[in-house]
């Protein structure tokens, strides 16, 4: 199945910018060229999903997301300069789905698209990505994506998590984490994947993702993904 993302956005670089970046995750993508004929735009390229910005010319993103709820109910994910709640709250009660804060990371909106299209299709991640719930793991750059924030982890940290997102619903034991960190140069022991662990768990908890290694004791450790009991 091709996945069609269409893009109504104003500002020409930023429509770009996020045309370029799908693009590399294998997204088709069509930027809206009349703001005043949206909806007949939306018909004619039926698209799987619609990036939608709030300010537009001639009549803003809720009135196109109204009129494109009464004809389809695709994925629609706002972005908009406007974070208030107010805008917000009106944003999801007139049909959006998603909501995405300018200035935004492109790493971040790529991790909602593929969200989205995860829960209405069956939607699979391609590339170097692994992906735990909602939790996404980029293996070319060793960063973790969730909700709106990102955290950069050292070559240590991602190899732990790596692992366990390899084995997700599994438990971990430490000897195998251990053996992870023994492909470095460095000298490790037991007291370094303890150390690791904890500042792994301090990052994870900086971007909003409590409790999300369990100690399994005596066993290992643990990533639940949704399935797992």
């Amino acid at each position: 199945m091709e996945y069609r993302v269409f893009v109504v956005e104003d500002d020409e670089v930023i429509s770009k910018a996020i045309v370029n970046k799908l693009a590399k995750y294998g997204l088709a993508t069509k930027e809206v060229s009349d703001f005043q004929k949206v909806d007949e735009q939306f018909i004619a390229y039926d698209p799987s999903l619609v990036i939608l910005d709030i300010s537009l010319p001639f009549y803003n993103g809720y009135m196109w997301c109204e009129k494109i709820r009464k004809i389809s109910k695709v994925p629609v994910l706002y972005i908009s300069s406007m974070s208030d709640n107010m805008n917000i709250i009106m944003a999801m009660n007139m049909g959006g789905d998603d909501y995405l804060a300018k200035p935004f990371d492109l790493d971040v909106l790529v991790a909602k698209v593929q969200a989205l299209l995860r829960r209405a299709y069956d939607y699979k991640i391609e590339g170097d990505i692994l992906k735990v719930q909602d939790v996404i793991l980029k293996l070319d750059d060793q960063t973790i994506l969730y909700a709106d924030k990102q955290s950069e982890l050292t070559k240590n940290e991602f190899r732990i998590i790596r692992a366990l997102f390899e084995k997700k619903g599994q438990v971990v034991s430490r000897d195998e984490l251990m053996q992870k960190l023994w492909e470095t140069s460095e000298f490790i022991d037991d007291n370094t994947l303890t150390v690791n662990i904890a500042r792994l768990r301090k990052k994870l908890e900086d971007i909003g993702l409590h409790d999300f290694i369990k100690t399994k004791k005596g066993q290992g450790y643990i990533v639940k993904d949704e399935d797992t009991d």
